[in-house]
């Protein structure tokens, strides 16, 4: 049970906006060392993401860059399994590398939300969030430092391996084969096995691709695909031109209105049509 467990907070909707980083390392299934470091993402920070993580630029202003510190990246993780809950740290470690046309770490990566849809039934279909999951587990833990994070990923794990007598190298394998729960009922277009399932998701601004085109990639990762921006929403992709409006100028009514559910405590991701398709990309890479 040798891993390290990952997570990232992010300064805006740009994934690649990287301002803290939480490692933890764990050997033979104890934790044996951690590491967590504010970052300067060099970009702007957004008002809804510093009411999540309370970090902001005045906390960055003195903090390394993500290629000043990428050799401690390389050797923490070099040769590793790397765990991250969902794969949107996944994401943002690639997203933040390429920026800065960095060489990409040499890792393998397992996504512990796949392994808790299948350690535990009543989260096959939902309710694979990393505090839900922590709940049944019965893991305390501070949400959105991603120290913090990265840790509790990292308990999920272990959990999982309690649970089900599989160790790490059996669950990258696990993995990769259908959940094997039984599903009642399954929507129209839905891929319930996919990384990206129960996920309601709406699309605003002008987007690259045609917006069947979008929609089909989203629906292949498992996304249900609404209209407008609703209290079930849980994802806004804003075109690539739109989400530069994001530092205070012009944003559509879409838009907006995830920000008004935000600022109430609604769960929705906002991120760009870039990232969106990275995304779904490196969910199929699983």
């Amino acid at each position: 049970m040798d891993f390290v467990a990952i997570d990232v907070e992010t300064a805006n909707s740009d994934m690649a906006s990287i301002c803290q980083i939480g490692l933890a390392k764990y050997k033979g299934g104890t934790l044996e060392k951690e590491w967590l470091s504010l970052i300067n993402p060099e970009d702007y920070f957004y008002d809804i993401n510093i009411s999540i993580h309370g970090i902001n630029e005045k906390d960055v202003s003195n903090a390394p860059t993500l290629p000043e510190i990428s050799s401690q990246l390389k050797e923490f993780m070099s040769g590793s399994i790397c765990v991250s809950h969902t794969h949107f740290d996944r994401v943002s470690i690639y997203r933040a590398f390429e920026k800065y046309s960095l060489q990409h770490l040499d890792i393998t990566w397992l996504d512990s939300a796949r392994v808790a849809r299948r350690a535990w039934k009543e989260c096959a279909w939902s309710g694979y969030g990393l505090a839900n999951i922590c709940k049944i587990i019965g893991y305390d833990f501070k949400h959105h430092d991603a120290l913090e994070d990265a840790k509790a990923a990292g308990q999920v794990i272990l959990s999982a391996t309690n649970k089900t007598g599989l160790d790490i190298d059996e669950w990258l394998r696990r993995v990769s084969k259908p959940i094997g729960h039984s599903r009642i009922q399954i929507q129209k277009g839905e891929n319930p096995e996919g990384e990206l399932y129960s996920e309601i998701l709406v699309f605003t601004g002008t987007l690259l691709i045609p917006r069947a085109e979008a929609a089909a990639l989203a629906m292949s990762a498992g996304c249900t695909i609404g209209s407008g921006v609703t209290k079930k929403t849980t994802m806004l992709v804003v075109g690539d031109q739109d989400i530069t409006k994001l530092a205070g100028k012009k944003k559509s009514s879409k838009h907006i209105k995830a920000e008004q559910l935000i600022s109430k405590g609604q769960k929705i991701r906002i991120l760009s049509e870039s990232d969106f398709k990275e995304l779904v990309a490196q969910s199929h890479e699983n």
